[in-house]
């Protein structure tokens, strides 16, 4: 069994599809900012657009929504990479890989994925966020029911909201969707017998 974690090229789409077709075992994933951003992003050498791999071509894009939609692309991954803004700043080239995604993942599928391409609301969220990253590491898929200890995200969909600085909670700020509008966020978990809310 292979995994290819963050796939961001139309040639590594079709790689993995071909490979799925002759039944390779093979798994893939793809990161928000690979699904929405492109390589245009970088023109004005700000780093909170550097990552690694970088951000492609609109033809890749396109491609990887593809990917998305007919299940070569298995999971979304967030690729949370929270830096100290000493890391980001200065030039380009110098400046470290990363950007953060943690905060943004629900509201970018929402708004980009179903609003935008006509992805299902709830079997996209749920599929990609929750079952099949856990079909591809082997983990069990919990059971809910009653008399079951409850882990869950609470997620509101119907939340508009922009992206600001002031909505991390990670010791960093490197969001490439700064300014952006979205629909949908994570509002709180059930996490060990308690409700941990949001309160913005």
């Amino acid at each position: 069994k292979v995994h290819i974690a963050h796939v961001s090229t139309a040639a590594s789409v079709d790689l993995v599809r071909k490979a799925k077709s002759k039944g390779i075992n093979v798994t893939a994933e793809v990161t928000p900012h690979h699904f929405v951003l492109t390589d245009k992003a970088c023109e004005t050498y700000d780093s909170y657009f550097k990552m690694n791999p970088p951000l492609r071509t609109r033809k890749d894009v396109n491609a990887v929504i593809k990917g998305l939609k007919d299940g070569t692309i298995d999971a979304i991954a967030t690729d949370h990479a929270p830096h100290h803004t000493d890391d980001k700043e200065g030039e380009f080239d110098q400046a470290a890989f990363g950007v953060t995604g943690l905060e943004t993942a629900v509201g970018v599928l929402l708004t980009d994925l179903v609003d935008k391409k006509g992805f299902d609301e709830i079997k996209s969220l749920i599929d990609l966020l929750v079952v099949n990253p856990r079909k591809v590491v082997g983990i069990d898929i919990p059971e809910l029911k009653e008399g079951v200890q409850a882990e869950l995200s609470i997620i509101d969909p119907t939340q508009n909201w922009t992206v600001e600085k002031k909505e991390f909670y990670s010791r960093s700020e490197n969001s490439s969707f700064l300014g952006k509008k979205l629909r949908g966020k994570a509002v709180g978990v059930v996490n060990n017998k308690r409700i941990w809310l949001n309160t913005y």
